[in-house]
């Protein structure tokens, strides 16, 4: 089937105005719209633009709070908790990750937790605003159960990522943003839109059995096998344990239930102040080394150039800057039915 392509400008423009027109505060619609356009750029589809007509739904469904009133519980010097009201997980998110960079920037670290908030798109929104302010930054968020447990046949933890940045001395900032597992949930619903088949080793089938079928998929792959269940475990903890959200087994599901029940998400962020180490020049520094010498290692024979994370992430985003950001035909009809007017944004 067709793809399309978006020009990034004058969809952003043309998504702030859906927003608007809803009555959204600007807040939001600021930080959900660059959030899905520069995640799309980044070439992560999953949790780009192809989300924002379900974030249109939910809007209209009162799922999201259109003007949230934030409620910040400043716990001591490095630690608060944020009650986000129902807001749209990329807003209360940013405000969170800024609390933090904030409180670090004060006292060398800090962490924030959230509660009572909603999918929040993609970790690295986030952790790449600690960079530019000479930190390093940490962003997790919970979900609900899709990745299926170690040993078992169903899910109980999340797709449960884990996001961590720095600054470079000589580009922009590494990012490393991985769920723990091999893929997503949205990269499933992406294939099961498209009909097409899911690669080998993505996701399960009801009883637990390898699946390529988008349809009959029920749980995603950890990555590394009992390692990622761990580490989705971990990330569980920060985001519902420890502040005081609800964790996998309890959350409701982003698509399947009505899509006016409010689903209590939380998040965990984390800052720590360069200057309180080594200092920011000497950390990217060396930072700039150690990627530059990886990507000088031999590759394999007939293999590409060795890679550091976030480098696709780089690349796709010059690329999709000049060519436009791709969506399947079937995405690109759910926008025309928010407003046929999104046919401008076409390239």
């Amino acid at each position: 089937m067709a793809h399309y392509h978006f020009d990034h400008e004058r969809l952003r423009a043309q998504m702030i105005k859906t927003l608007r027109d809803k009555q959204v505060n600007e807040d939001s619609i600021h930080h959900v719209v660059t959030s899905l356009i520069s995640t799309s750029l980044r070439g992560t589809d999953s949790h780009g633009i192809n989300l924002f007509p379900h974030y249109c739904r939910a809007y209209d469904s009162g799922r999201l709070n259109k003007n949230p009133d934030f409620q910040i519980d400043q716990t001591s010097g490095t630690t608060a908790i944020i009650h986000a009201d129902h807001s749209i997980g990329h807003h209360v998110g940013a405000v969170a990750m800024q609390h933090a960079i904030k409180l670090a920037k004060e006292n060398g670290m800090a962490a924030v937790g959230v509660k009572h908030s909603t999918h929040f798109g993609a970790a690295a929104y986030f952790g790449l605003m600690a960079p530019p302010a000479g930190c390093v930054g940490f962003a997790f968020t919970a979900s609900d159960s899709l990745a299926k447990t170690h040993g078992a046949k169903v899910p109980f933890l999340g797709t449960n990522p884990i996001c961590f940045t720095a600054p470079l001395a000589n580009e922009a900032p590494f990012c490393l943003d991985t769920a723990t597992t091999i893929g997503t949930w949205n990269r499933v619903m992406n294939h099961r839109r498209a009909n097409e088949p899911l690669p080998v080793g993505i996701a399960f089938d009801p009883e637990g059995q390898p699946t390529t079928d988008p349809h009959r998929a029920r749980s995603l792959t950890p990555i590394g096998g009992y390692k990622g269940y761990g580490l989705a475990l971990m990330v569980d903890i920060l985001c519902g344990a420890l502040v005081g959200s609800v964790t996998g087994g309890d959350m409701l599901p982003m698509y399947s239930i009505p899509i006016e029940q409010k689903r209590d998400v939380g998040h965990f962020f984390m800052a720590i102040d360069l200057e309180r180490f080594r200092g920011v020049d000497a950390f990217s520094a060396e930072l700039q080394s150690i990627v530059d010498r990886l990507r000088a290692e031999p590759p394999v024979e007939g293999g590409e150039a060795v890679m550091v994370p976030g480098d696709p992430e780089k690349r796709s985003e010059v690329m999709r800057r000049e060519t436009g950001i791709p969506i399947h035909e079937s995405s690109y009809e759910q926008y025309l039915q928010i407003s046929p007017e999104y046919a401008q944004a076409l390239r």
